[in-house]
């Protein structure tokens, strides 16, 4: 008998949903890949998360893991032969002080900056200077080492640089005028490794056992 795999329900472009698939690729765990349209999500998705974002892994064991960062963890928990989040209590901190801002402040001014007719009374290029300034600490940090903490990738690289992608995708001529040197070099190197390129490979569309009714 074949041991049922995780579930994954993905949204190719989502960034949350890119690195949870990044760790799920470094840590060697193979999922049931269930790619989904977030403007019609299917009926086992919203059973086993309501909350209706991506990714939501599906553990054999019925198990979910609902958030992003939650499903980085729970992957580098399986295996993490990269060494993405290290055992030193400070580096640790350090690293979860780097995703905090990301997720916190950084997504507020992305979103406001990508799409400010959503919000009201949202200036995009405000914003885009308040996102300046959270890159430009990120930019001073890469001036002294390759990665976000140190020379190698770890937790934080791989939670950060979708969102940076997104940023940088939004206007893109704007994004390479500007004076970020370490940091343009450091998303280029992320967007073009070959584990990028393998969890942004295409899925067919999962389609809900409703539909096939």
């Amino acid at each position: 008998m074949t041991e049922a795999l995780p579930v994954l329900y993905s949204f190719r472009r989502c960034p949350y949903a890119m690195r949870g698939r990044m760790a799920l690729d470094a840590a060697q765990i193979a999922v049931e890949h269930r790619e989904i349209l977030l403007k019609d999500k299917p009926a086992e998705m919203l059973e086993a998360s309501p909350k209706g974002t991506v990714p939501v892994v599906v553990l054999p064991d019925g198990q979910v893991i609902e958030e992003s960062l939650d499903v980085m963890h729970w992957a580098l928990a399986q295996n993490d032969p990269e060494n993405w989040w290290p055992d030193d209590a400070e580096l640790r901190s350090d690293i979860q002080a780097l995703i905090a801002r990301n997720d916190g402040d950084f997504k507020h001014h992305l979103d406001r900056y990508k799409y400010a007719n959503r919000y009201e009374g949202a200036v995009s290029d405000d914003h885009r200077a308040a996102a300046s300034q959270i890159i430009d600490a990120l930019e001073a940090r890469l001036s002294t080492s390759s990665q976000l903490c140190g020379d190698a990738p770890c937790l934080a690289d791989i939670a950060i640089f979708p969102f940076i992608r997104q940023f940088a995708n939004t206007d893109r001529d704007w994004f390479d005028a500007q004076s970020w040197p370490n940091l343009q070099a450091w998303l280029a190197g992320h967007l073009a490794s070959e584990r990028f390129a393998r969890i942004m490979a295409k899925h067919d569309l999962f389609v809900s056992a409703a539909a096939q009714d």
